[in-house]
């Protein structure tokens, strides 16, 4: 993998770079969708696109591993294959499905125990078992197994897992090191900057994942409940420190108003399952605030979703009919607002990378910021 800046903002930390990988280029700052069991929900892949434009997507260890299986995956010749989608492909490591299902399952030094969710099933999940899944799995973009923490979170509890974090990370790499890619194409290794919402912990971890060298880094362990200032805080703590000719990725993030605050504060890709998860009950993310489509102010409304037509390409749905569709508990109505909330995410940091080109990238977003924070 390499990564390329080409311009960045004079007033900020935004900058515009272009990563390229075995299966093409992603443009950055960009946003990529969530396709936890190896798909966006309620998206065909036509539409990720065409429609909506994604250049990257994501997979979850931790589902995939459990269906369909790593022998499934492996016998398609790995995720692309599978799933026929042939860009990059992300995968996390499992590390956050570790943190939030804590009730099925135990830690130590060698690694997580877990029962299934499906079945009851007992798995062992180590640092070298889960670079081995993802090598099955075939991503682009290996995570590092970590362990998220909750928010709060006790300052020795928070050292502690950060700590071991760290030791796992070293055998992620050795491992990642000693394996090679069973498809054909180069896979690379990111490494996850804990700490909870400690500054000096912050500090140490970025330290010390600063001093691997992989090829990109990630920002781990945020938007887990922390107050918003305090994400943007240690984000911007975090991102002084990374290396700047690598790029950094904060996981997990978020509404469009915190994308744009993060690519102000350096960060390069996004991650959220909230355009989707929201789309399926109803609001929708547009450029003068957020809808809800099962309002009775859009009864009557015919306009169009989107105005600035930048959602869907060869049809405009209207906003009645949507929310007819949501009331009515039709299936295309999560279809039309996933691709519609999608669009808008990929949308907009595409414009965020044409206003750092053009250099007014932090005027634009202080404008904006406020206009897609509004409920309308």
């Amino acid at each position: 993998m390499k990564f390329q800046i080409s311009h960045t903002d004079p007033n900020s930390k935004a900058r515009a770079g272009l990563i390229s990988t075995d299966h093409g280029e992603i443009e950055t700052p960009i946003f990529m969708p969530v396709g936890t069991a190896g798909t966006v929900k309620a998206v065909h892949q036509h539409e990720l696109k065409n429609d909506i434009k994604a250049q990257i997507i994501l997979g979850n260890t931790y589902h995939l591993f459990l269906r369909p299986g790593l022998e499934v995956l492996e016998t398609a010749g790995g995720l692309h294959k599978f799933n026929g989608w042939d860009k990059p492909i992300l995968t996390d490591s499992g590390g956050y499905q570790v943190y939030s299902l804590s009730h099925r399952r135990k830690m130590n030094e060698e690694g997580v125990e877990f029962s299934s969710h499906i079945d009851g099933s007992k798995h062992l999940f180590t640092p070298e078992r889960v670079m081995d899944i993802q090598r099955s799995i075939g991503a682009d973009i290996m995570m590092a197994f970590d362990e998220c923490t909750p928010y709060p979170c006790e300052y020795d509890a928070a050292k502690k897992s950060m700590e071991m974090t760290h030791r796992w990370l070293k055998r992620c790499i050795t491992r990642f090191d000693a394996t090679e890619g069973k498809y054909g194409y180069n896979q690379t290794l990111f490494p996850i900057v804990q700490g909870s919402t400690y500054k000096d912990l912050r500090k140490a971890s970025a330290e010390f994942i600063s001093e691997q060298n992989r090829e990109g880094n990630a920002i781990g362990g945020l938007s887990v409940g922390e107050p918003i200032e305090m994400m943007y805080e240690l984000a911007d703590l975090v991102t002084d420190i990374l290396p700047k000719d690598k790029p950094r990725y904060l996981m997990g993030v978020g509404t469009p108003a915190n994308i744009l605050e993060g690519i102000a504060l350096g960060i390069d890709m996004f991650d959220c399952v909230m355009p989707t998860r929201n789309a399926r009950h109803g609001l929708l993310f547009t450029r003068q605030g957020i809808m809800n489509m099962r309002n009775e102010k859009w009864k009557n409304d015919h306009s169009a979703l989107d105005n600035e037509g930048t959602a869907f390409v060869d049809h405009q749905y209207s906003k009645a009919y949507l929310r007819h569709l949501m009331h009515s508990e039709e299936m295309l109505g999560g279809m039309i607002a996933s691709v519609h909330n999608l669009a808008f995410y990929l949308d907009l940091v595409k414009e965020a990378r044409r206003k750092i080109i053009d250099g007014t990238f932090l005027q634009w977003k202080n404008n904006i910021v406020p206009d897609l924070e509004r409920r309308l």
